[in-house]
């Protein structure tokens, strides 16, 4: 035996949509039902586990055996849920693990996204026409069997739902759990043609060790904010009651008539609607109108999400979805949603976070202007480093606009990074002739610098300095335009790039011929538009087309997960082309900082985007940002630098 694929049918009473496998394997009650496996591609074979069927001793002893490559879709359900199973009945192959070894497993949903196909097993069956499809009606029979059931006769007063008490369910589900096999081994049939390359699933070990390894949560912080946040809400609840005289003041139906009635006529109550009101607004109607945006915040969900996904010894797992942004290849994020954090800015961190844990909320409502702004700020300190260890957090420095620089070949901005200088004076400088510096001469001209840098960088215009917030920061609406054409003057090598990119896609995609840009190589292989990267991995477009944008040049067209998650027709172009790109490489370079500082012996417990943290009681701040600051071969020439701090909870510095 040399390669096993697996799809299993489970039990937990957990939700798993909101607590992950880790807690839904952990849970007593947790089981398998059905295992569904082909041993080499052979026939498919089903185990009914929950009938009293036995795992065969091969398979069995294949689950821990190095030499054998187990494979699945979304192969980290199957792994942790075999994991928890093989303790429980085999805890002899288990002795010294907690889970089993990631190193030996495949996933053919992440070989699906890196050739820019869905991440679901059904989508991607039906994108590739497969012949075997995912069988639809098994949603029902999941919820019959896997998920807890109301007491019946049926299954005997329990509540869960046993084969006996639905043999034809029963036998329509064994076949549910025999054809996700079939799909998944047809899949690897088709996607053969493009295997994920070695260094890849390198990767995807130490991102399934990352996530097996997991962050503590502080769970009387959690445990407190939400209880804060429960009564802060019933105290405004109460005041707009009493204020409006309307039951549910927190119905936009009900208090847009009360407004109305106030000479407040509104169309919608959304965050943008209600700020443009306040500018105006007095009396009653103000204080009706700031309620509101304060009911209409949510600062727990992330707290809540916490309490859901803590396991027995308070961690948290599964936070990561690698290759979750399948432009990109970048990380997505799952459960509690560690890509996008709000930022904490309190200057007393350290004391509202005090005043929280103590259950002081009278404190936060007295010092702080707005609680749910607290607690939202709050939420990055409730993961913590175990017992006796620290934090070590580390991020890239301006990454995206030092990849940009290197791959244009955009020498001074390259010359400034290297000799340590602020880039946004950098470019200010070169975009308006004089001397820019930081809090000194023309030190106004940075902020015109830095939003030009943030907007600009990737064919953005005038509506992608509004987005940024242009106006909002104090630049004047004449002002855009001219800052735009002053940052591509300034830049001619990075505008030339997207003009190369753009060009070499329409060539390769209507010649079909491979072609390059510096080290960029495109090519159009079996119906994908493949853009190479400098490391070797590969960006893939599925069924690239020419088209007509609205403009009257030339578009171009390919297909994936749009608007709704679903599949259909994109759009891009020379400058979304090269921001994918830079992306690309900037998360390449990412996971390339990441194995150093594991191979180094440190532990990195979760990542943010082009941030590391690292669980330790030796490293230093100097040692992680050295690791993280050496360019891998490929990219010789690109100046990186890496920024850190250590705290005693997670934050930013």
């Amino acid at each position: 035996m040399h390669e096993l694929f697996v799809d299993l049918e489970t039990f937990s009473p957990v939700n798993l949509n909101k607590s992950g496998v880790y807690p839904y394997a952990e849970h007593p009650d947790f089981d398998i039902l059905l295992f569904g496996y082909s041993i080499d591609g052979g026939p498919v074979q089903v185990i009914d586990l929950a009938s009293g069927e036995a795992l065969p001793g091969e398979v069995v002893e294949a689950l821990v055996d190095p030499g054998v490559t187990k494979w699945a879709f979304n192969a980290a359900f199957e792994r942790v849920c075999l994991s928890a199973w093989l303790h429980r009945h085999h805890p002899e192959l288990m002795v010294g693990h907690t889970f089993l070894d990631p190193s030996q497993w495949r996933c053919t949903m992440v070989w699906s996204a890196y050739v820019g196909l869905p991440m679901s097993l059904e989508q991607v069956a039906t994108v590739l026409n497969l012949d075997v499809r995912k069988d639809a009606a098994g949603r029902k029979l999941i919820t019959q069997f896997c998920t807890p059931a109301k007491p019946t006769v049926l299954n005997g007063g329990t509540t869960r739902n046993p084969p006996s008490s639905d043999p034809a369910g029963w036998e329509a589900f064994t076949a549910y759990n025999r054809r996700d096999v079939e799909v998944e081994l047809a899949i690897h049939e088709r996607l053969a043609a493009f295997p994920l390359p070695e260094a890849e699933w390198d990767i995807y070990t130490l991102d399934q060790t990352i996530n097996d390894a997991g962050i503590l949560l502080d769970k009387v912080l959690v445990d407190k904010a939400v209880e804060c946040d429960r009564q802060h809400r019933a105290t405004t609840l109460a005041r707009a009651q009493k204020l409006t005289g309307l039951e549910n003041p927190n119905s936009p139906i009900q208090l847009k008539e009360w407004l109305a009635t106030h000479g407040c006529r509104m169309t919608s109550l959304t965050k943008t609607e209600v700020a443009a009101a306040l500018e105006t607004a007095t009396g009653t109607v103000r204080e009706a109108l700031e309620l509101r945006g304060d009911l209409a915040k949510s600062s727990v969900k992330k707290y809540e999400a916490m309490q859901h996904v803590a396991g027995r010894d308070g961690r948290g797992r599964g936070f990561l979805q690698f290759y979750g942004a399948g432009r990109t290849g970048r990380f997505a994020g799952r459960l509690v949603q560690v890509q996008n954090l709000p930022r904490n800015y309190l200057p007393d961190l350290d004391e509202a976070r005090a005043l929280v844990r103590t259950g002081n909320f009278d404190a936060i409502e007295l010092l702080y202007p707005s609680v749910t702004d607290t607690l939202s700020q709050l939420v990055r300190t409730a993961f913590i480093p175990g017992e006796g260890h620290r934090f070590v957090v580390a991020d890239f420095s301006a990454i995206e606009a030092r990849v940009i620089a290197w791959l244009a070949g955009e020498t001074t901005t390259l010359k400034a990074f290297e000799e340590g200088k602020d880039l946004y004076c950098e470019i200010a400088s070169r975009m308006f002739g004089v001397p820019v510096e930081k809090h000194g001469v023309n030190g106004d001209l940075r902020q015109k610098g830095k939003i030009a840098v943030l907007a600009c960088g990737f064919g953005g215009a005038a509506g992608a300095l509004k987005a940024m917030g242009a106006l909002r920061m104090g630049l004047a609406e004449h002002e855009l335009q001219p800052l735009v054409d002053a940052w591509r003057a300034a830049n001619p090598n990075i505008v030339d790039l997207w003009a190369q990119i753009n060009s070499a896609a329409i060539d390769v995609i209507s010649t079909r011929q491979p072609t390059r840009v510096g080290p960029l190589r495109f090519t159009v292989e079996s119906g994908i538009f493949f853009i190479e990267l400098p490391s070797g991995r590969r960006l893939a477009y599925v069924k690239p087309r020419l088209g007509e944008n609205r403009f009257g040049g030339t578009s171009i067209l390919y297909d994936g997960i749009s608007t709704g998650r679903k599949w259909g027709t994109l759009e891009t172009y020379g400058g979304k082309l090269t921001e994918n790109i830079v992306q690309a490489i900037a998360r390449d370079l990412l996971v390339y900082g990441m194995h150093r500082v594991s191979q180094a012996g440190h532990w990195i417990v979760m990542h943010v985007h082009d941030e590391i943290v690292v669980e330790t009681t030796t490293a230093t701040v100097d040692e992680i940002c050295a690791l993280m600051s050496t360019a891998p071969d490929w990219a010789a020439g690109l100046p990186l630098a890496a920024d850190g701090y250590e705290c005693e909870f997670y934050r930013k510095d």
